[in-house]
């Protein structure tokens, strides 16, 4: 840092004389898509005359305001948070993390009280949780020589300031307020303004961008569409589990789980741990589906490593670190919503979705009549065990068989049977047929 500038800021001695100055946007929600995006961005320039991060943003979640303050106190190139015209919540703490805090004519800055579900409409967290908070607040400015007990009263209502804020009154200050009371460095009405008090106009400016990769990871793991492509997912692996029909349904339902998961492994937020229960899951599911169908343990333990594997990855936190309860209460909850969501769907899938055209195509049109082999009961008689039948539809695991002249529900009692192979009944359960192919030697 150099001098004293026009505006009360640090001039900064430019490190390389062909150096640039790079412009990185913090706008929108703060989460761990944007996380990812900013550590990139200042990773790439460790050679900048200077880093201005343009500061926008309501707030949102904490961890990834974490990440994004250590990335940031951990650089060499001198840091400018420019806030304009707001940094609320999370996005405090990224703007007390720079070398110097600028603020816009009209710009805001505190209100970063932690809340469950990113908001003031939802509950607070518990004392735990503000405790830490309070305390990053207050070490981050302090890291910066700005006034730490200031900091803290912007998380915690209870902390009181003599002439500042009074006992249950959350802080937030206006541009002339930060700069009296020792958070903002000064004020600068535009770039333009901004860059020549510093001293840094005669340098290159780059604007750091998204690219696709990033915009598509903070897509997909926005809170709504991460819960809609969660739903969407389990929606279409319940179809097709109901209709036993493994198709489009069930491409739908692998496609819509693999952006889930693909979009939270792009920034980091499942490992190597959440994948090994997911395939697991889907292994243990193909396992009753195919080789067992009717053991009914493959499949409940199928169904508990898919959910753990969810839970997990809307954790977004390493397994080796103890969870805080009131973070997976959050997580859970989202995967309940889901869950019901997905639910009501089949329901009113399941009403309405024989009677629609699309639904025609799983549903039986044709006339059953008896004296064409079709019953409309299915005796449990012993005497056909060792019988043989033929397939007359792919049991996959469950189909229909002629035995006898009889078109009779069955069910393969290991692999898929294709039409037209011959089977034998090794028993009857619950008016199905439980049948083996008989290999031709």
């Amino acid at each position: 840092s150099g001098s004293e500038g026009p505006l009360g800021l640090r001039s900064i001695e430019p490190l390389h004389p062909d150096g640039v100055v790079v412009i990185v946007p913090v706008k929108d929600t703060v989460e761990l898509g944007l996380s990812a995006f900013i550590k990139r961005a200042l990773r790439s320039h460790p050679k900048a005359n200077a880093i201005i991060l343009e500061v926008d943003t309501f707030g949102g979640r904490v961890d990834a305001a974490v990440q994004m303050r250590d990335a940031i106190l951990s650089l060499e190139v001198p840091t400018i948070a420019y806030v304009n015209p707001r940094a609320i919540s999370a996005g405090a703490l990224i703007s007390l993390a720079a070398d110097q805090l600028v603020m816009a004519r009209g710009a805001s800055i505190g209100a970063a009280t932690p809340y469950t579900g990113g908001g003031s409409g939802t509950p607070q967290v518990d004392e735990k949780m503000t405790s830490y908070m309070r305390t990053e607040m207050r070490a981050t400015a302090e890291a910066r020589s700005r006034r730490g007990d200031v900091a803290e009263a912007m998380v915690d209502a209870d902390v009181v300031i003599e002439g500042i804020t009074s006992k249950g009154k959350l802080l937030t200050l206006d541009t002339a307020q930060a700069i009296e009371y020792g958070i903002a460095d000064g004020r600068a009405d535009s770039q333009r303004e901004l860059l020549e008090a510093l001293g840094l106009d005669r340098f290159e400016i780059v604007y750091e961008e998204e690219n696709w990769g990033e915009s598509v990871a903070r897509f997909l793991t926005e809170p709504t569409m991460s819960s809609l492509l969660l739903s969407l997912g389990m929606l279409a692996l319940f179809m097709t589990f109901y209709t036993q029909n493994f198709g489009v349904l069930t491409l739908i339902g692998m496609v819509a789980l693999a952006l889930f998961f693909g979009g939270h492994a792009a920034v980091e937020l499942v490992g190597f741990e959440e994948v090994l229960l997911l395939l697991s899951g889907v292994l243990l599911l193909a396992i009753e589906l195919f080789i067992f169908p009717g053991f009914i343990l493959p499949g409940i333990v199928g169904v508990l490593l898919i959910l753990a594997a969810l839970v997990m990855a809307m954790l977004a936190t390493p397994i080796s670190i103890s969870f805080s309860t009131g973070l997976i209460l959050s997580a859970i909850g989202r995967l309940a919503t889901s869950v019901l969501l997905a639910t009501a769907m089949v329901l009113i899938a399941v009403r309405f979705l024989p009677r629609s055209r699309a639904g025609m195509r799983f549903v039986l049109q044709a006339d059953t009549a008896k004296d064409e082999g079709y019953l409309s009961y299915r005796p449990l008689e012993e005497s056909v065990i060792g019988s043989t039948a033929i397939a007359i539809t792919d049991l996959r695991p469950a189909g229909k068989v002629k035995l006898d002249g009889e078109i009779r529900d069955a069910r393969s009692e290991r692999s898929l049977i294709e039409a037209g192979a011959k089977v034998r009944i090794l028993r009857v359960e619950s008016y199905e047929l439980i049948v083996r192919e008989i290999k031709e030697s």
